[in-house]
């Protein structure tokens, strides 16, 4: 059995934010972002060196619990996604507070201010964030 590796996406229109989990799926790790439109190719890339069997999307619901405005470019993305990569599986899960926690860790971190304020580094630690917070989860209810 080839151990597989789950990948988490923090979705955005102009940068996606990637993360990756271990062969176990124990730990996720923030892996880089990527532009919006060359996500595709970086997928195909990725999919083949690393073994992805699952992609984690965020779900990024408003605090109501009503879809923000991106879902729709979201499920759009989906669509395609399941055209070109047929085998992996995709699941959503809610990542309602996934920036601003990731803003919190980056500052916590210690890191400068310049540094701290770089988006691709929030988007990536974000994904991260939803991808650990997904696997916790799902280890709670097996």
């Amino acid at each position: 059995l080839i151990m597989s590796k789950y990948l988490g996406i923090d979705f955005g229109l102009k940068r996606i934010g990637l993360s990756i989990t271990d062969k176990e799926k124990i730990f996720a790790f923030p892996l880089t972002t990527i532009e919006f439109d060359n996500s595709f190719n970086f997928f195909k890339d990725l999919f083949f060196k690393e073994k992805v069997s699952k992609v984690i999307i965020g779900y990024p619901k408003r605090l109501s619990g009503v879809d923000s405005d991106i879902e729709s470019s979201i499920k759009i993305f989906i669509t395609k996604f399941k055209k070109q990569f047929p085998e992996i599986e995709i699941e959503r899960f809610d990542e309602r507070f996934t920036s601003k926690l990731a803003s919190k860790a980056i500052v916590s971190s210690g890191l400068g201010k310049k540094k701290r304020s770089d988006k691709s580094l929030i988007d990536k630690v974000s994904a991260a964030i939803i991808l650990q917070d997904y696997l916790t989860y799902n280890k709670s209810n097996l």
